[in-house]
């Protein structure tokens, strides 16, 4: 596994973890809130699955997936954010 193969891998698991961790707390959120980590779960789960095929891509590339795939994961973790600040 190379040195971004361990940050994206790291990343996921940090958001599944968050992901987890704000489920316990929704079921006293609002259904507005509920729905919002639904789709951002949907989303860690989306994020993951598309990485599984790019992680033997040319290293090249590897440098723009790895910047897209930050920029997912900033979004998702804003979402979560959102979430926690209403809860």
């Amino acid at each position: 596994m190379s040195g971004q193969d361990k940050i994206v891998a790291e990343l996921i698991r940090g958001l599944k973890h968050e992901r987890d961790a704000l489920k316990l707390q929704a079921h006293l959120a609002s259904m507005e809130a509920r729905e919002e980590l639904s789709k951002l779960g949907d989303k860690v789960d989306e994020l993951e699955h598309e990485y599984e095929p790019l992680k033997n891509a040319v290293q090249t590339s590897a440098d723009d997936v790895l910047d897209s795939l930050k920029l997912v994961a900033s979004e998702i973790r804003d979402g979560f954010k959102r979430i926690r600040d209403a809860v």
